[in-house]
């Protein structure tokens, strides 16, 4: 048979966490829309969600699931928790990990029965670099972020600047990046900071160990948003990357961009009808991600920000533990003085479909890679709010290098529950973003939505990336 007939047969391991698996599914719809056969590895839990995502998709008949079974009671998980979202608290995070490694042997024995192409998993998973070493075939990297947080995250590593200042509060450049950007200790991981060694930072160590040992890194961002930084990362660091998003725009259709993820909380139907009733560039959409759960102390302090913004909103609450039981973390009367102007949505919310809306004119994010992305991709300027991972570098490359957002003020890294802010500073970033201050970063947002769609049509760089590096692994499979 010769390599024109045969094709190409990728393994997909998304990490279980849904920040994670979004992706993983928009990438291998992208692959499968090239006639790439797929399979994507996953658990029984999660594997509902990927059929969701999966049910309309036309091409769907080349995306095949491969389920193996969590070893939840093993790691001294509870029953069910196979997804980090799911995790009762951060305690059971080693937990968690240990039972992703036990996951070893199974997904190598299905590995040697499937014989793939080549492997495409997750940065959590980075003993994948061994297992396909044995198998034969190519491992790449999918991170889930910008090649300006890889480059920052790797001169951090090997050349620690934050040992030489004198207070958690100094700034120090971080070193061979571009564009002189500047952190203080306070926002770096607490194992960082602190230097500390435990089970998780030694983890993290075998991550970036795994990145310059493995085949490449197929990055969700595009040349024209981070030109510098994916030079950087190629000719600086050494490392092979293609750039192929934003993988959001792989969805095309209303019902398919909704059903990324996990149901959602309100009906869409609903939700666009509430927005098409708003003026062009008028609501301010609110959201932290899937992982970050604030108390009620600082979930009213929003609330009283949003309020004296004056500006209309979408506010999706995530609320942790505690405030599950309680009612008052909303002000007395709040949401009826807010009926018509505010729309508060407990749970999931149709993200990439609220920020598209003409009516949505600004994007309060945890800077998320995922979510930042989408924002990019819908040109609306951010008020950048980070919690923990990387997301301090992201807010970095929107404040300073994109220059489309503001900060609201985080100093600290805290993962989960977040640096305190106060409603003034609420308030104050989002008139930042939503009056007059604002229109040049949105003038500019407008530009790298028009680049982002560019990128992936079919005269785009992430489109010939992705032809190159389809390309390149055939001519090591055939």
């Amino acid at each position: 048979m010769g390599s024109e007939d045969r094709q190409l047969h990728i393994f997909m391991f998304p990490f279980m966490a849904h920040g994670h698996m979004i992706p993983m599914v928009d990438m291998a719809k992208l692959f499968a829309s090239r006639g790439i056969k797929i399979t994507i590895v996953t658990t029984p839990l999660n594997s509902i969600s990927f059929s969701k995502s999966l049910h309309n998709y036309s091409a769907d008949s080349l995306i095949q699931l491969l389920i193996l079974k969590f070893p939840s009671a093993e790691a001294g998980l509870p029953e069910g928790c196979e997804n980090a979202d799911s995790i009762p608290s951060m305690d059971f995070l080693p937990n968690f990990f240990r039972a992703v490694s036990l996951l070893q042997p199974p997904f190598e024995e299905a590995l040697q029965n499937n014989r793939p192409d080549c492997l495409i998993s997750d940065m959590f998973f980075p003993w994948t670099n061994d297992v396909a070493d044995r198998i034969g075939i190519p491992r790449l990297i999918f991170h889930g972020t910008s090649c300006f947080s890889l480059c920052a995250s790797e001169f951090m590593r090997l050349h620690e600047p934050y040992k030489h200042v004198s207070s958690d509060t100094e700034p120090f450049p971080i070193p061979y990046l571009p564009g002189d950007i500047k952190l203080t200790k306070m926002k770096l991981p607490i194992f960082v900071r602190e230097n500390t060694e435990n089970e998780f930072s030694k983890f993290i160590t075998k991550v970036k160990e795994s990145e310059s040992c493995c085949y490449g890194v197929v990055v969700n961002s595009f040349y024209e948003l981070e030109a510098e930084y994916v030079d950087c990362y190629k000719d600086v660091l050494g490392r092979k990357a293609w750039p192929i998003g934003p993988l959001s725009l792989t969805n095309k259709k209303t019902q398919e961009i909704t059903q990324r993820g996990r149901e959602s909380a309100i009906d869409e139907h609903e939700c666009l009808k509430w927005l098409d009733s708003q003026k062009p560039d008028s609501v301010v959409y609110i959201c932290f991600g899937s992982l970050a759960k604030f108390n009620s102390a600082q979930l009213k302090e929003i609330a009283n920000g949003l309020e004296a913004s004056g500006k209309n909103f979408i506010w999706v609450v995530r609320k942790g533990k505690e405030e599950e039981e309680e009612q008052n973390w909303l002000p007395e009367g709040y949401e009826e003085r807010m009926e018509g102007t505010g729309l508060i949505i407990r749970g999931w919310a149709p993200q990439v479909l609220i920020l598209d809306h003409p009516s949505v004119g600004g994007f309060v994010t945890h800077c998320g890679w995922n979510s930042t992305l989408e924002g990019v991709a819908a040109g609306v300027p951010m008020v950048t709010w980070p919690v923990g991972a990387e997301q301090f570098y992201n807010e970095k490359l929107v404040t300073e290098v994109l220059k489309t957002g503001v900060g609201v003020g985080i100093q600290k890294w805290a993962p989960g529950v977040g640096d305190f802010i106060e409603s003034e500073a609420v308030e104050k970033a989002i008139r930042r973003i939503m009056e007059k201050e604002g229109e040049e970063m949105r003038k500019r947002a407008t530009e790298f939505a028009k680049k982002a769609k560019w990128a992936v049509g079919e005269e785009g760089s992430s489109y010939s990336n992705l032809d190159s590096l389809i390309e390149e692994l055939k001519s090591l499979a055939f």
